[in-house]
């Protein structure tokens, strides 16, 4: 069955960063989420990259569904515009809750809270508890010396070469949602485990 995407996960700075070429491909990514009908889930704040596509998507008439961990809507400023904006228990309630509501998912930027993020659902994705497509935003450069680091595990064989292929690295926004598509027309891309709650 051909799955086509609805829903797309974003991982990303609670800050903007020091270039504003990242602010601005936050804002280009909620423009063409809105206007393709993809609804955005994230952290459900209202500052930094996290702000900058949410505030992008609203303002194009889309849907915006954040989860925030209640500690956490004073420090992130919780999006009080956003469609649905869920206040849950932790940080770990929150990763799963946008894991369930989301076809694929989109690293840009970020800090230790974006690795986090990234690194948990790309071991899901590695232990076949979901095979949702993964796409790092290489915005300026800015993932390279992360694969750079990814290199290096698989060298000195603490990864697999395989794992290489549980992301995507794209550079440009308006390549993210069409390589997403191309990545859930292929056969068993899009999937979950039937006992992923169970596993998570």
């Amino acid at each position: 069955m051909t799955r086509h995407l609805t829903s797309l996960c974003l991982f990303c700075g609670s800050s903007v960063g020091d270039d504003p070429l990242y602010a601005e491909a936050a804002d280009a990514l909620g423009r063409e989420m809105a206007a393709a009908g993809v609804q955005l889930v994230y952290g459900g704040g209202h500052v930094g990259l996290m702000g900058t596509a949410a505030e992008a998507v609203m303002g194009g008439g889309g849907r915006v569904v954040g989860f925030i961990p209640e500690h956490l809507t004073r420090l992130e400023a919780a999006f009080q515009g956003a469609t649905e904006l869920h206040v849950v228990e932790n940080m770990h309630v929150r990763k799963h809750a946008m894991f369930q509501r989301s076809d694929a998912f989109v690293v840009f930027p970020g800090g230790f809270g974006t690795l986090d993020e990234t690194f948990e659902i790309l071991t899901w994705r590695q232990l076949g508890i979901h095979n949702k497509p993964v796409i790092l935003a290489d915005i300026g450069g800015y993932w390279q010396p992360l694969l750079a680091l990814v290199d290096h595990m698989i060298e000195h064989r603490f990864a697999r070469p395989a794992n290489r292929d549980l992301f995507t690295v794209v550079e440009r926004v308006e390549r993210i949602l069409p390589t997403i598509e191309e990545e859930l027309g292929r056969a068993g891309v899009g999937t979950v485990a039937a006992d992923a709650d169970e596993r998570l």
